[in-house]
């Protein structure tokens, strides 16, 4: 199904199903432990043995010799892999470093080796006693010190690094009100809940790998490129996953070295990275200088707009695109964006949950509020002035497909009680609280990419949906049985969904706020077929025919869907296939973000009261799963404010602060209370369910909401992230009288 014209009525819009809050139909395995995860599939991969990586010790150099004799004599140790024994490899597109290192050496913590036994304890201890000596070599550790040698990057996802419409200096300069400030964010981990992990095996040339992984179908590619062998051959199995944030969109050492071990040795292999070796090891959310410049009148309507943002990366890697929301997102006749990436020999920076606009929008909307407190303006009237219904850059012969920006600061406005803040910083004290409130609007770019399905139906009615989507933990089996269930006219305990195997047809895969729009789209495509061939199978004219209570229906005529499908059932395969609606509207999600905090007068601890906020991301596919997405999304927000770092030892290259002990992320009680409101839309020009992405939308500005809180509770403007005790402690807590 090609979709290259706007949406008009179809089956989605009864929201009979579609749009109503549902339990997730996986809820129930995942809460009583039969949810099979990559770890743990004894079930398929008996008298697995166990891996155990070696990492790099250094942060670059070359390795000069390995000694094995221990480690390999050590008990119950089966095997050891390393560079000298894995055969010729080769290197995925999306990796930046080699996912098995050696004799050279990319980054700390690079896998070196791999020691298999026949149990966890025996290959950890093993591994232990491997021993490398190490030729190091002088790295570059520090952005700050490597942003001047910066350089231009290519294009991202066909986003070009540059872009520079109108006069901007001649703009800036003339600005009767200007901001010229620079912020900073550290990098980040992922921090997901299950580690990366897979077990392998071989049936001869076969290899099968059951792994924590988001895209299925680019993982297998990239496999097959890395082991140099036909995708054929390949086969990915990921039917849960506890949680991704970007950190398994690719391929990892996990699971290089887990088939290398089990060709090694004959029979299948397990391999989780540790825990304080994934910071190191993965991938990570890189760090950001960024630059923002605003002139505009004193009526605080924007003319002149620049966003400057340096970042780093190891050589072939790429930039983190933060000044992209900063092209769509407020008017300004003249206007520059750039991007420089610095040569950074840190482990690999890659994509975090929302890349580029989660850390763009922490610097882009505390800038906003500057300009607000500049102008006497109200921060939420500040940003309805500079709304622009089209894209600033192209011009309004590329509108907006839906924007819905303004509704959502109205309304989130009012639902949080914003009309109760004090402007004047630090005027708000209960006991030992300095009290703020603060917002910042939400922005996320709207992608679309093809993705395909197949739908069965057998005698008895039931619906089987199968496709190599992922669920990562977001809903994605309940949005896919309400899909097909809406549009073939049943119940949603009357479809099975098969997730995450790549025997299944390709689909969008999760990441970048794509998957549920683009994957349920897909299904709705295969549906749709489905629903033609049973037309044609009950001899109904399609357009005359009606999909209800499991039955197809014409005038008083009906027949069973499981009558229709037979003894040997109906099986249909389809895909959604985007145009270039996208090029021709410019397609986002909106939101605002509310944030109230106290501050402690004599420790500088921050702690948030509540949040809340409006968004506006097409039709909500079900309520119950995206409230639980952005609800997660705008604690990571308020984790980057606060908390999150990882504390770079600019001597020799790692991230000191690798474990969930000293790599601080947000908890329950950090967050006592949270409101998530959607405003109704439905954008017909981005896909038939006129859906967009929400699960990336929550955690863009939530961050800048909590710093313009603290600002407010405290009249201290802090532009380094994380917002800790001791950098307001140092720019000097405010003199309150008891």
């Amino acid at each position: 199904m090609k979709f290259d014209t706007p949406a008009g009525p179809n089956p989605i819009d009864r929201g009979r199903v579609v749009g109503i809050p549902h339990d997730r139909i996986d809820g129930a395995a995942k809460v009583t432990g039969t949810a099979p995860y990559a770890y743990e599939r004894h079930d398929v991969a008996p008298n697995a043995a166990y891996g155990w990586i070696v990492g790099s010790a250094i942060a670059k150099g070359q390795i000069r010799s390995m000694d094995l004799r221990t480690a390999e004599a050590a008990p119950g140790v089966l095997g050891i892999v390393t560079h000298a024994n894995a055969g010729a490899l080769g290197k995925g597109q999306f990796n930046t470093a080699h996912l098995l290192g050696g004799p050279a050496i990319q980054h700390y913590e690079q896998a070196l080796a791999l020691v298999i036994a026949d149990t966890l304890e025996n290959a950890r201890d093993a591994a232990k006693l491997v021993r490398i000596d190490y030729a190091p070599e002088q790295g570059r550790f520090d952005l700050k010190a490597e942003r001047l040698h910066g350089t231009m990057p290519p294009a991202s996802f066909g986003s070009p690094a540059d872009t520079r419409v109108g006069d901007f200096d001649g703009a800036f300069a003339r600005a009767a009100v200007k901001i010229d400030q620079s912020y900073s964010t550290p990098d980040h981990s992922h921090a997901m809940m299950e580690p990366h992990a897979t077990t392998a095996a071989w049936n001869g040339d076969k290899l099968t790998l059951w792994t924590a992984n988001q895209m299925i179908a680019w993982s297998v590619g990239e496999m097959a490129k890395t082991l140099g062998i036909p995708k054929e051959n390949i086969r990915l199995v990921a039917p849960y996953i506890g949680g991704g944030f970007g950190a398994k969109l690719f391929l990892r050492a996990d699971a290089l070295l887990a088939a290398l071990g089990a060709k090694q040795i004959g029979r299948p292999v397990k391999v989780a990275i540790a825990r304080p070796q994934i910071p190191n090891n993965t991938t990570h959310r890189p760090a950001t200088i960024q630059r923002i410049r605003l002139g505009a009148g004193k009526d605080g309507v924007i003319d002149a707009i620049a966003h400057e943002v340096w970042s780093g990366d190891l050589p072939g890697g790429g930039p983190e695109t933060a000044a992209q929301q900063t092209r769509l997102l407020y008017r300004g006749a003249n206007r520059i964006t750039a991007h420089r990436l610095a040569v950074l020999d840190l482990p690999e920076g890659n994509a975090m949950r929302a890349p580029g606009e989660a850390v763009g929008m922490l610097a882009l909307e505390v800038a906003m509020d500057e300009l607000a407190e500049a102008c006497g303006l109200d921060p939420v009237e500040l940003r309805i002035r500079n709304d622009v219904q089209f894209d600033p850059e192209a011009g309004p012969q590329r509108p907006f497909s839906s924007r819905k920006l303004v509704e959502c600061l109205r309304a989130g406005a009012q639902q949080f009680g914003w009309t109760k803040r004090n402007p004047k910083p630090g005027q708000v004290r209960d006991g030992r609280w300095l009290v703020g409130m603060g917002m910042a609007a939400a922005f996320r770019n709207n992608i679309t990419t093809d993705s395909g399905a197949r739908i069965g139906i057998d005698g008895q009615g039931r619906v089987t949906v199968e496709t190599d989507m992922t669920d990562i933990g977001t809903g994605t089996y309940t949005i896919m049985a309400q899909t097909a269930a809406e549009v073939l006219g049943v119940e949603v305990d009357a479809v099975t969904v098969r997730l995450g195997d790549s025997r299944f047809p390709a689909s969008a895969g999760s990441g970048g706020q794509w998957g549920a729009n683009s994957s349920t789209a897909g299904v709705y495509a295969a549906a749709m077929a489905m629903r033609a061939k049973l037309a044609d199978k009950a001899g109904y004219p399609i357009d005359d025919a009606r999909f209800e209570d499991g039955l197809v229906k014409m005038g008083n005529q009906s027949q069973p869907l499981g009558a229709l499908a037979g003894r040997d059932g109906l099986w249909v395969e389809d895909r959604i296939e985007f145009g270039d609606l996208a090029k021709r509207y410019a397609q986002a999600t909106f939101g605002a973000h509310f944030c109230e905090v106290g501050v402690d007068i004599d420790t500088a601890e921050v702690r948030i009261r509540r949040m809340g906020g409006a968004f506006a991301a097409g039709r909500i596919l079900n309520p119950k799963s995206a409230r639980n997405q952005v609800i997660g999304a705008m604690t990571m927000g308020a984790g980057a404010a606060l908390m999150e770092a990882l504390d770079v030892d600019t001597r020799f290259g790692f991230f000191v602060n690798h474990d969930m002990a000293e790599y601080l992320v947000p908890v329950h009680a950090d967050i006592p209370e949270q409101d998530v409101l959607f405003i109704e839309e439905l954008d017909d020009k981005s896909s038939p369910m006129k859906a967009k992405g929400v699960g990336e939308l929550g955690i863009c500005g939530a961050g800048a909401a909590v710093a313009n809180a603290v600002y407010n509770a405290t009249g201290i403007r802090l532009r380094d992230y994380p917002l800790t005790i001791d950098k307001l402690l140092h720019a000097g807590m405010p003199v309150v009288a008891a």
